[in-house]
């Protein structure tokens, strides 16, 4: 690759990325996670010209999930991983390389023992590397990885690496964002629910606010439930009344 390629290539990146996060703004999908990976996927696929299909592993504690991924084929590879517990995605997404990415430049050749069950697999479905890229900035001890597949041995080159490296670095950004936004939405409709159940405990009981909040801390604890889920019980209940009541 020239300089005067590797230039374009740089350029292209960068008029992608802004692309991207410009799409997302203009649709505000933000909090639309599933909408959200989508548009990563198939950004960082069209963005590396050897990449043929790509994928997003996300693990939580013993849980490994495949999602998003561009074809059937890379879907199943994936899910393989997740149920194997072994693959350049599983490594990328828990323990990484100090640059993030982890590269299987032939899983026919120097790199069948180190997964021996996985590569087998790649290979009969006719990808022979992979490029995973570990996505940081999930939260509630999730982790991710941005996983690239491409037919050839030794597909993906230093500029692939780098560019892929700093796709995951953005693609981090943007997940750290809509994590928050889904954790913000959601204490914000408990907090609704929970004032809803504060205002009907007040008027069935003749309670003040502190006390029906006291009275729903109470049941959470006796019942070893969330106070969230507590609230949405005492909301539901009272609905179910209103609508026997006709």
């Amino acid at each position: 690759m020239t300089a005067d390629d590797l230039r374009t290539s740089d350029n292209d990146l960068m008029v992608t990325m802004r692309a991207a996060l410009q799409d997302l703004i203009d649709k505000r999908s933000i909090r639309d996670r599933d909408a959200l990976l989508t548009q990563l996927v198939t950004a960082a696929v069209a963005l590396i010209p050897a990449a043929t299909g790509g994928g997003i592993l996300r693990t939580e504690e013993l849980e490994v999930r495949s999602s998003h991924a561009t074809a059937p084929a890379v879907h199943e590879l994936d899910q393989f991983q997740s149920e194997l517990g072994e693959g350049p995605c599983v490594e990328a997404a828990d323990e990484p390389p100090e640059n993030g990415v982890l590269l299987a430049r032939d899983l026919a050749g120097e790199d069948a023992a180190r997964w021996p069950r996985f590569a087998p697999r790649a290979v009969e479905a006719g990808f022979r590397s992979i490029l995973s890229a570990s996505v940081t900035g999930s939260t509630g001890g999730r982790r991710a990885a941005l996983t690239l597949y491409a037919a050839d041995a030794d597909a993906f080159d230093e500029h692939a690496v780098v560019t892929a490296g700093v796709f995951a670095g953005h693609a981090g950004a943007l997940l750290y964002g809509a994590d928050h936004a889904q954790l913000l939405g959601a204490a914000l409709d408990s907090r609704d629910t929970i004032g809803q159940a504060k205002g009907i405990l007040m008027e069935r009981f003749a309670l003040d606010g502190e006390e029906a909040f006291a009275l729903l801390v109470s049941s959470s604890q006796d019942t070893n439930m969330k106070l969230a889920d507590v609230a949405r019980w005492v909301v539901k209940e009272a609905c179910e009344r209103r609508a026997q009541r006709g």
